[in-house]
């Protein structure tokens, strides 16, 4: 029978990922949608420490912070709408307090920079190049936090604005971290603020700018998310209501993709136990106090035991302590 779609051929990583990895996402909203996925799957992730971002530059500055482990000061703060908000970080940062902004900031670049010299892989998803420069500071931002239009101006970078900086942040990146292997991908979430030729633009900045990184750097791979989208999922049911943000069948859909191309097919099994296991922690009867709910229970945590004796680097603390308080109460 005639297939009747065209498939996007996945090279297949030279690096995959396992148990023993640990792997930082960096970048869109896509980044975290992977990243997440490792993450409820028990891989040893950090997802987006600096939060989501979507430019090149940008993921490229909060790169060159946590190898520097930057300090952040009021100085890099502005102050809008009641809360102290940093150009480098999304909004999740922000406060009404700067102590306390400032606080967050520095403990999670201090955190990041210790995950970023023990990783194994580092997952870049970028979303768009097009870029707000803050006119103040003179600074491209990762977020603009609501502040005036006129406080910024907007424009396009170039291919050779993002390769020039790549290959002087890698070179960065790999005497912090000499195993580093990196995976780029670009978001298949449209950037639609421009219209559909402005996206293609931007989108083509992007893909153009990695693949000559890809030919250029040992250990740098591409993972094509954004064609995955584009040719394998055209149909607007693979769209969220807004028509622009794919929906969850989607991301599993790209994420399958990623898992048969880079995932180490060793883990498999593995990630099965630990999604049977959620699935049973799930799983709450109206009455929780029949013994046999309980035994459900015990007979659980043993499982979970035994899985985390076998595959000692593999943290199950959070499952037994939902355990364990079930049977409790």
């Amino acid at each position: 029978m005639a297939d009747f779609r065209t498939i996007v051929e996945v090279k297949e990583s030279n690096y995959k990922i396992d148990y023993s990895n640990k792997i930082m996402f960096l970048g869109s909203c896509f980044a975290e949608n992977v990243g997440n996925v490792l993450t409820d799957n028990k891989f040893n992730t950090q997802v987006n420490p600096y939060g989501i971002i979507y430019n090149p530059l940008s993921v490229a500055n909060s790169l060159d912070s946590i190898i520097k482990n930057t300090q952040f000061t009021e100085d890099d703060l502005v102050f809008n709408a009641g809360r102290w908000n940093s150009l480098y970080h999304h909004g999740k940062f922000s406060d009404i307090d700067k102590d306390i902004c400032l606080q967050r900031i520095n403990a999670n670049t201090k955190n990041a920079r210790i995950f970023l010299e023990e990783c194994s892989h580092l997952v870049i998803t970028w979303g768009t190049s097009w870029v707000y420069e803050h006119i103040e500071k003179g600074m491209i931002v990762s977020n603009c936090h609501k502040l005036p239009n006129k406080s910024f101006n907007r424009y396009r970078i170039t291919v050779d604005d993002i390769v020039e900086t790549y290959k002087n942040l890698i070179v960065d990146l790999r005497y912090f971290n000499p195993s580093l292997k990196i995976i780029f991908t670009v978001s298949p979430i449209r950037h639609w603020k421009d219209g559909a030729h402005g996206n293609q633009l931007s989108k083509s900045v992007l893909l153009l700018a990695i693949d000559e990184l890809v030919e250029s750097l040992p250990s740098v791979e591409y993972f094509p998310s954004y064609e995955i989208m584009m040719d394998e999922l055209r149909d607007y049911r693979f769209y969220s209501d807004d028509m622009i943000h794919i929906s969850p069948l989607a991301v599993n859909y790209i994420w399958e993709k990623f898992k048969e191309n880079v995932i180490s097919s060793k883990t498999y099994s593995v990630m099965s136990s630990i999604q049977k296991i959620k699935k049973s922690i799930s799983h709450r009867p109206l009455s929780q106090k029949t013994e046999e709910y309980i035994d459900f229970l015990i007979k659980l945590k043993a499982k979970i035991i035994q899985l985390e004796s076998k595959y000692s680097y593999i943290d199950f603390s959070e499952e037994k302590d939902i355990v364990d308080e079930r049977i409790n109460n």
